[in-house]
């Protein structure tokens, strides 16, 4: 634990926290009753890690637009994105797991290593407060964000999703708007794009539009769809 304090720049007041957000679940449910996995801090952190970056690229990007921000985001915090995050922490050597999920390469899982980084980030969060979590998260996230802005499918994702599913098969993605709330001068969109019947990403924005680029570039970030 203290090799991971280290990596961090921070040392945790209630060691029990950085326990926890390391706990898979598979490890409570072979271990006795009491115990607590990384679920409760995951979800806390995924709302953390949101706000940092949010705050961070608005503040980095005063000229880009909310379509390109949210691009961006979905970048950055997509499974893989933040599997990269965890593999430079090394988080996988510290996973506590239950036998099944060492057995099949549990530590490698991206998953996993997501589910960790996000519990981190909220035990951080919990122990030390918001600065300390934009003061580590910036130094570990910030070489996805280098990558994500120099990426080439972010200026025009539906484009390149378009580009890509059609290259698998003929048949090209359809948009839908999932919801539209508030009022017209302030409208929230959550669009979804579809293809061959299957979801392949949501996002949200002030536009349909922006709603339906965050969903495109969803689903270029999370490759589940394209086994």
């Amino acid at each position: 634990m203290e090799t991971l304090e280290e990596k961090l720049g921070y040392t945790f007041g209630n060691r029990k926290l950085l326990r926890q957000a390391l706990t898979h679940p598979s490890q409570t449910a072979e271990s006795a009753k009491g115990s607590q996995d990384n679920q409760r801090l995951e979800f806390l952190g995924d709302a953390v890690v949101q706000l940092v970056l949010t705050e961070y690229l608005f503040q980095a990007l005063p000229e880009d637009a909310e379509g390109r921000l949210t691009q961006l985001r979905a970048s950055v915090v997509s499974r893989r994105g933040l599997a990269e995050c965890a593999r430079r922490l090394e988080l996988g050597q510290w996973l506590h797991l239950g036998k099944g999920e060492e057995s099949n390469q549990g530590r490698e899982r991206e998953s996993n290593l997501a589910d960790a980084f996000e519990a981190l980030m909220g035990a951080l969060h919990l122990d030390g407060g918001i600065s300390k979590v934009r003061e580590v998260m910036m130094k570990v996230i910030q070489p996805s964000i280098d990558e994500a802005m120099e990426g080439d499918d972010l200026s025009n994702p539906k484009g390149k999703l378009q580009e890509v599913l059609q290259a698998m098969h003929r048949e090209g993605p359809v948009y839908r708007v999932v919801s539209e709330e508030g009022p017209d001068h302030l409208k929230h969109f959550i669009s979804e794009v579809v293809w061959r019947g299957k979801s392949l990403g949501m996002g949200t924005g002030s536009s349909k539009k922006s709603a339906e680029m965050a969903a495109a570039a969803k689903a270029l970030e999370d490759e589940e769809w394209k086994g």
